[in-house]
């Protein structure tokens, strides 16, 4: 992926790379799939343990972790009847969710006061 290339190279599809970028963001766009992507962060969980930890829903649970799986973002082993679910890349979600922060740091709530996409404008999407 080159969405950070500063020189025009020829051999990269700039329009495919920055299409597969806002696919993996829109990954990480849901607030329940942010905060279980986070807690994962901690090291591998069970459906049951981040329901409890997140006091989400199982179905929700298991919703995002398929969408994050099918992402690949997030791996399963089998650990009895249970699944153990871990970051697929764990340093490079940590490198990327670090500098989210830093970037909101700089912004201040100039995100969350966006029209399009801020809090308030989530609030009237039905």
């Amino acid at each position: 992926m080159a969405m950070t290339t500063r020189i025009k190279d020829p051999a990269v599809d700039e329009s495919a790379a920055l299409s597969v970028a806002a696919c993996l963001f829109h990954g990480f766009s849901d607030p329940s799939r942010l905060a279980i992507v986070r807690h994962l962060t901690l090291g591998e969980h069970r459906v049951v343990d981040l329901t409890e930890h997140l006091g989400l829903a199982q179905s929700t649970v298991s919703k995002h972790l398929s969408c994050l799986r099918d992402c690949g973002l997030v791996d399963s082993r089998p650990q009895g009847r249970a699944s153990l679910f871990s970051l697929t890349h764990p340093e490079a979600t940590l490198e990327l969710l670090s500098a989210a922060e830093r970037l909101l740091g700089l912004t201040g709530d100039a995100v969350a006061l966006c029209p399009v996409y801020g809090t308030a404008a989530q609030e009237v999407q039905p």
